[in-house]
């Protein structure tokens, strides 16, 4: 039997128990008998047009309800970017309206921040390991793991690891904000910039 169709009993069974109907009433409801509603719930009675419509339009599903196809693979398969320095791993798949990035930004030993940007988006940053110096808005903050920060991206803002020891960092962007900072050197408008 082919698996969606196998899974019509399970998901017909569930429908009924978010009802709230026992197998006599939905029999009753709707003039399929109860043993044919088991047997169908139970997948040892094959599912037909002629059973289905009238369980259906009772229990407020559609046929595509009973029969929806499996979840498509959920892992994430894009590729890790490497740009000016930091090693970005995207978490959320490229068309996402929320993305989410693990950013290993290096050791340094300058002091010196890179040169502060502005630009359109939002983002919000959690330190896994190490810890990130932030500098938004004229105000220099050293972040320790377990700490996170939000602001808006139209703010100057920059950031690098500190302690000289790498820093590790879940980085969440809109859209806006996800394309200035993973684009790859050399992919567009933004390719080029410091982060």
């Amino acid at each position: 039997m082919d698996p969606v169709l196998e899974q019509v009993g399970a998901r017909l069974r569930a429908a009924r128990h978010r009802a709230g109907l026992t197998l006599g009433e939905l029999a009753a409801r709707t003039g399929v008998s109860a043993s044919t509603v088991s047997r169908l719930e139970s997948g040892k009675r094959q599912a037909s047009l002629e059973l289905l419509l009238p369980l259906t339009r009772q229990l407020g599903v559609t046929l595509d309800d009973l029969v929806a196809a499996d979840a498509p693979d959920p892992r994430i398969r894009q590729t890790t970017v490497r740009r000016h320095g930091l090693l970005i791993v995207p978490l959320t798949a490229q068309h996402a309206p929320v993305r989410t990035y693990k950013i290993t930004y290096p050791a340094t030993t300058t002091a010196t921040l890179p040169a502060e940007r502005v630009h359109d988006g939002y983002e919000w940053l959690y330190v896994l390991h190490g810890r990130l110096r932030l500098r938004v808005g004229g105000r220099e903050l050293v972040l320790s793991r377990g700490e996170a920060a939000e602001f808006d991206t139209r703010t100057p803002h920059t950031m690098a690891a500190a302690g000289g020891r790498p820093a590790e960092v879940l980085s969440i962007f809109n859209e806006d904000g996800a394309r200035i900072h993973t684009l790859a050197v050399g992919d567009g408008p933004a390719a080029g910039g410091s982060r």
